[in-house]
């Protein structure tokens, strides 16, 4: 396992998480989660399988401050309430790359990760090198994760390729949104990390320092609007524009990315829309978790996804039909591709 990833890896489980086992129990709720990340029962609940033998399932997420972490809360508050032999409870992780390395080592059962970083996990590239997961297996796509270039209103960055020279924070090393300040900069023409000057700090933390002035910029890669940068843009910050021509050389080597806009008036001060990158978010799992039970979650997840779209913006709007698709041609698992052809999905 390369450096990096340990790094990581060691970060996610330090932020607490836990694998439960054996019977559940009435009080087992996620630790933490938001209240109001839970969808109320739904009246019409799925059926799952009788009889099936007790199944956890650990979810880490990522960071309590960005969207992610209220998405696991909600999806695990879901199953947990709604099929009887699951057991299911969220953790605050260090992101997608983190939380792809804890399935692999059997620390996770379930969680979601950006497609391109679940692409690399499944055939041992980038920072999954010589240590890949060939057995990773995907319940459903969900929605579009864009990323957002976060600066002040003294840096005088008003580009991509305006952050050469400047201090600027690129997340943990070795994480995914390191990853794409990486590539991000590397399509604006740049050489990373050379041509900055970085700070390996989350944005949860960056985000005083862009108060305070003591860094010029920094990134993030969350559903919109983010509470970190709510409080930087609150704090009199700005987005950044992702060009065309950047959004174009990433297109050459990661198909993955599609273009998004942040509309206007998403986060406070923002008086117009904002041109962003994005990659598709993908809840995946180990291949060696049962048809059935797999199924269950799948069937319970879209049964109650209105529901889930109330409790949390994010998942609003979702369908099964967009699931199969923007995926990286990753492979579905044997008991989620039986509930979308059940459907007429595929």
């Amino acid at each position: 396992m390369k450096k990096a990833l340990s790094l990581t890896l060691a970060l996610a489980l330090t932020l607490g998480m836990l694998t439960s086992c054996g019977e559940k129990k009435a009080d087992n709720t996620p630790a933490p989660a938001p209240s109001a990340a839970a969808p109320a029962p739904s009246a019409a609940a799925p059926e799952p399988a009788k009889d099936h033998d007790p199944v956890v399932i650990n979810f880490p997420t990522a960071s309590e401050s960005g969207a992610l972490y209220a998405v696991g809360a909600a999806i695990t508050n879901l199953w947990d309430t709604e099929i009887s032999y699951v057991s299911a409870s969220s953790q605050a992780s260090a992101g997608g790359i983190a939380n792809l390395g804890l399935v692999t080592d059997n620390e996770a059962q379930v969680s979601i990760a950006i497609s391109s970083n679940c692409y690399q996990c499944l055939n041992g590239t980038d920072s999954f090198e010589g240590y890949a997961y060939e057995d990773l297996k995907v319940i459903g796509g969900l929605y579009f994760n864009p990323n957002q270039m976060v600066v002040t209103a003294n840096s005088g960055i008003d580009s991509v390729a305006g952050v050469k020279g400047k201090h600027f924070a690129v997340a943990a090393a070795g994480s995914s949104v390191e990853g794409e300040c990486m590539n991000h900069f590397t399509a604006a023409g740049l050489s990373y990390p050379d041509d900055i000057q970085a700070e390996y700090i989350a944005f949860g933390d960056a985000a005083d320092m862009l108060q305070n002035g003591t860094i010029d910029g920094a990134w993030i890669m969350s559903g919109a609007p983010a509470a970190a940068v709510t409080q930087a843009c609150t704090a009199g910050c700005k987005l950044v524009n992702i060009g065309d021509d950047v959004i174009s050389a990433l297109q050459k080597d990661y198909p993955w990315y599609a273009s998004m806009t942040i509309p206007a008036g998403t986060y406070p001060n923002q008086d117009k829309d904002v041109q962003t990158s994005a990659i598709k978010m993908v809840m995946f799992c180990r291949g060696d978790l049962d048809e059935q039970t797999v199924y269950d979650l799948t069937k319970c997840f879209w049964e109650n996804i209105d529901k889930l779209g109330e409790a949390q913006k994010n998942l609003a709007g979702l369908t099964p039909e967009a699931a199969v698709v923007d995926i990286a041609d990753l492979p579905l698992h044997p008991g989620a591709e039986k509930y979308y052809k059940e459907i007429n999905v595929l």
